[in-house]
């Protein structure tokens, strides 16, 4: 599977349903309800496709969220040509009117109703006879949406703080408070638990869906983040040993080798499926718009409105391979012939992401599927969780793992705990540079107003979005007062 969606049909609870390239029945939406929907497995695929679908938008993956991670980390340098609606994050200048933020915020919350949506029907789903639909695909797809909701969740609260948590179909449209962060990621802890036991292992899934090794991943993260170690690690043994570091660094960013044995999760993407409704799928993900933006957005041959920091660049050691996989300079070579100079007398542009391996130019639309979470960034996440339980020579192993696939020189026991640590900030920003990483490491480290004071951020503010303008004044239970500090 590399496509999510061609059927788009709206429901009344504001729930946006499409069908995959597989199913080529067309229904007429004036005849659908939650009663009569979940008939047969096509209905029931297409009910989840749709929650998918929220991750292609360009409020989200497709465009915006890319910009707003790589410039808040700094792994990301602008060119005259960058809007300023984008400039406004590298600068810690935005605030509750950024129309970037707003997109993130309604994409995330139409992901989840989307979710609620399938879940909330589970009664109905699981009433399909077994001989049209067995109850471990049933089990499975209900999986996939809670799976989904929270990763939107994730997104959310780590990004606005306490978040409305909404886990049924409103009724009504007065809108939901803000919930305690704790509260959230309990639910979230809770959906990748169940997730985890009904979800199918990427050998028996389809390319594309969530399996049970990116519940299980995306589980150990949730839990490294609120720092319970021991749980992080428990979590990410289920992942261990059953994926494999890519041979070859570059072919987890290439789309004929994508789905390599280093994917875990990633939105997927694809350039023969339709895209025309790219433009107008700011946050709902309605219509064709199954390609990303970001090899155009960064492309040094295109569009050019960024390119690698100076501190990025420089935080990977020589010789490193990693560097020449990540990035352009001159003298290198792609599929246009040899790079005589790079535009605007920058010293790099991207190369990871780009299509640059196999044409001379984007075309506006890119089929690279962007990573949400790789073996190698749960293999360091293994390594932070083993240095904080005090096992030290294991983290060790951890990252050595990530550096001999690149052939760098290995670690050696008997490091500190803090040498460790600060080993492992190094080895996750340049293995994981422009995968919108960084910024959340450094803000959970505790590290955001050391590596980035210099360009305007502030703790206890810019750590977290401002909840959005219009939410404060369109929702009846979230006002000004309930704004995040600072904004």
């Amino acid at each position: 599977m590399k496509t999510y969606k061609i059927t788009v049909i709206f429901i009344s609870v504001l729930f946006w349903i499409s069908c995959d390239t597989d199913q080529l029945e067309q229904n007429n939406p004036t005849q659908l309800s939650p009663e009569t929907f979940f008939k047969n497995e096509a209905q029931v695929r297409a009910s989840v496709n749709a929650v998918y679908a929220s991750l292609q938008t360009i409020g989200s993956y497709s465009r915006n969220y890319y910009y707003m991670m790589d410039n808040m980390a700094h792994d990301n340098a602008a060119n005259i040509q960058q809007e300023a609606n984008k400039i406004i994050f590298l600068d810690f200048s935005f605030d509750a009117s950024s129309e970037l933020v707003r997109a993130f915020w309604d994409s995330e919350f139409r992901g989840v109703n989307k979710a609620n949506f399938v879940i909330a029907n589970s009664d109905r789903i699981n009433e399909i006879p077994n001989s049209l639909l067995s109850q471990e695909v049933k089990d499975k797809y209900i999986g996939e949406a809670k799976f989904l909701r929270a990763l939107y969740y994730f997104n959310l609260v780590t990004r606005f703080g306490d978040v409305p948590l909404i886990t049924t179909i409103p009724e009504e449209g007065k809108g939901f408070p803000r919930t305690a962060a704790e509260e959230v990621y309990a639910q979230i802890i809770t959906d990748l638990k169940d997730a985890s036991q009904t979800l199918l292992p990427k050998a028996e899934e389809e390319n594309g869906r969530a399996t049970r090794g990116a519940a299980y991943a995306l589980l150990g993260k949730v839990y490294l983040y609120r720092e319970n170690y021991a749980e992080a690690m428990q979590a990410f043994e289920n992942v261990y040993g059953n994926y494999a570091l890519a041979d070859n660094y570059y072919d987890n960013f290439k789309a004929e080798t994508e789905h390599g044995p280093e994917a875990i999760f990633a939105v997927e993407y694809d350039e023969s499926m339709p895209n025309g409704a790219f433009w107008n799928s700011d946050v709902n993900g309605e219509g064709g718009n199954e390609s990303s933006l970001r090899g155009q957005s960064y492309g040094l041959f295109d569009w050019f409105n960024a390119y690698p920091s100076d501190e990025l660049r420089a935080e990977f050691e020589e010789n490193d391979p990693r560097f020449d996989e990540s990035f352009y300079v001159v003298g290198d070579t792609y599929a246009g012939g040899l790079i005589e100079e790079i535009p605007l007398d920058r010293p790099a542009g991207w190369r990871k992401y780009q299509n640059y391996y196999k044409r001379t130019n984007e075309n506006l639309q890119s089929g690279i599927n962007m990573n949400v979470i790789r073996y190698a960034d749960v293999l360091l996440m293994m390594a932070e969780a083993s240095n904080e339980l005090g096992n030290q020579d294991q983290a060790i192993d951890y990252i050595n793992e990530v550096r001999d696939r690149v052939d760098m020189p290995l670690l050696a026991d008997g490091l500190s705990q803090e040498e460790v640590f600060d080993a492992i900030v190094h080895e996750r920003r340049v293995e994981l540079a422009g995968e919108q990483v960084r910024f959340p490491d450094l803000v959970r480290w505790g590290l955001a107003e050391q590596e980035l004071s210099q360009y305007g951020y502030q703790e206890g503010i810019h750590n977290l979005f401002p909840i959005p303008e219009v939410e404060l004044n369109t929702n009846d239970n979230i006002n000004s007062g309930d704004q995040n500090n600072g904004y």
